[in-house]
């Protein structure tokens, strides 16, 4: 018996956008139904906002434990449920410990008690000596492991080499688990240190595409060399497409991802000092981006994911505005969805290619295609009620993230979230958290 129907005249389904009554029961969708079927259940009729799947975010910096002043299970997971992110996957750094055993992961676990308002995976890390920590970790439910191909920005989670990969790939194939890499090597000069702190053109240059692209062709050998499931985070090199489109035409199992901020800000318009924008690799310049857009939308890139990556504002620099100590790393967890929206809208996408990008594709990269990412019967019924045709301006007092340092900050965005649902239960309801600790554990 449902316990809830949703109404929609722009419900996005597996096969396109419909008008739909969705039906909710025990945490899931019970059916998807003709918008004029009755139902003996309380229904909610959103009219013309859209209804999606929740949002589904696999990157994302937690810092907790050890560094819950940058962030924390209590903030990040409140701000996503503002944005209709319903699921987060917390990546192995920037916490301390680093989740690269079993014993720091379940001080990871431990520390998420009470604090969980969307679900929440973890994947598991890759460094220099770990490899004996990988099965364990696998048997403790990670939904697979990350890897930096250079500094990572803390010590205590160094890159791993070549090697350190060769050890674990042939044990994350047997598992049929993802590695995902931080693909840049660095290999070039930086003399660039020398010169204009503040100049985001020499900080740009600094990272140039040289570093991603050889990178990004060493994990496509070792694909295919391993058959090991292999994804590239937050593709920034335009250069890298071509090989990566050969490498998924002949089969290999290898995703990507980019990030929002490559796909809505352009290096031209970044002014020096400007250190809220520095992430690594860095915003590079609008050709480069045009094309990222092109492979996103011809399917080259799987989804798009925010590295959400917080830090208190003295440690973004923002009064000196010096890029070679600043933090690198964007805050934008809560904005994940409207960015996209607002600069995927002009090109001609569609709310079907958001669901796709931000919802569907991601699901498969975490082990959860089969309940996730979906508006269809069975699935989990964790949803989001869209005002696709809004806009908004980005004010500090509107983040709910620790701290509210973020490049979008004074940016007109489309689409508001009016409504989230997680489990079928509304948790959010704008402008306030209607229920709080719905939470779970996400295990692969």
């Amino acid at each position: 018996m449902p316990e809830l129907a949703i109404k929609s005249t722009r419900t996005i389904t597996p096969t396109g956008l419909q008008a739909a009554l969705v039906l909710l029961a025990d945490g899931r969708i019970a059916d998807v139904m003709p918008i004029d079927t009755v139902v003996d259940c309380p229904v909610l009729d959103v009219q013309d906002l859209a209804l999606l799947p929740g949002v589904i975010d696999p990157h994302v910096h937690i810092n907790e434990p050890g560094r819950t002043e940058w962030e924390g299970f209590n903030t990040a997971t409140r701000a996503a449920l503002a944005g209709g992110l319903t699921t987060l996957v917390d990546m192995p750094l920037n916490s301390a410990p680093v989740t690269t055993s079993v014993a720091n992961l379940e001080q990871k676990l431990a520390a998420t008690r009470g604090q969980l308002h969307t679900n929440c995976g973890f994947w598991g890390g890759i460094v220099p000596g770990n490899a004996g920590e990988v099965e364990g970790l696998i048997a403790r439910g990670v939904l697979g492991f990350k890897a930096f191909l250079t500094h990572s920005g803390i010590d205590d989670f160094p890159n791993a080499t070549e090697q350190d990969l060769r050890q674990v790939m042939p044990i994350l194939a047997r598992h049929g688990l993802p590695l995902l890499v931080h693909c840049e090597l660095t290999t070039d000069d930086n003399t660039w240190k020398l010169s204009d702190k503040r100049s985001y053109q020499n900080y740009l240059a600094s990272r140039p595409k040289s570093w991603e692209d050889e990178a990004v062709a060493l994990m496509i050998r070792l694909c295919e060399e391993y058959n090991c499931p292999t994804h590239i985070v937050h593709l920034s090199s335009s250069n890298s497409i071509a090989p990566i489109a050969a490498a998924k035409a002949n089969g290999l199992p290898l995703t990507v991802e980019t990030g929002q901020h490559y796909l809505f800000f352009s290096a031209e318009d970044i002014q020096d000092g400007q250190t809220q924008f520095k992430c690594a690799p860095p915003i590079r310049e609008r050709a480069n981006n045009d094309q990222l857009w092109d492979a996103l939308q011809a399917g080259i890139i799987d989804f798009v994911a925010t590295d959400h990556s917080p830090a208190p504002p003295d440690l973004k620099q923002l009064e000196s505005g010096d890029f070679t100590t600043a933090w690198g790393g964007i805050a934008s967890l809560q904005l994940a969805l409207p960015v996209l929206w607002t600069a995927a809208q002009p090109r001609g996408a569609t709310l079907s290619d958001l669901a796709r990008w931000l919802s569907e594709n991601p699901a498969k990269l975490i082990g959860q295609a089969h309940c996730k990412g979906k508006i269809a019967k069975g699935y989990d019924a964790d949803l989001v009620v869209l005002n696709a045709n809004q806009s908004f301006r980005v004010t500090a007092d509107l983040i709910h993230h620790k701290h509210n340092v973020s490049p979008y900050i004074g940016q007109e965005l489309r689409g508001v979230v009016e409504h989230t649902f997680l489990k079928g239960k509304s948790v959010y309801q704008r402008p306030t958290f209607a229920q709080l600790h719905q939470g779970e554990i996400i295990t692969r």
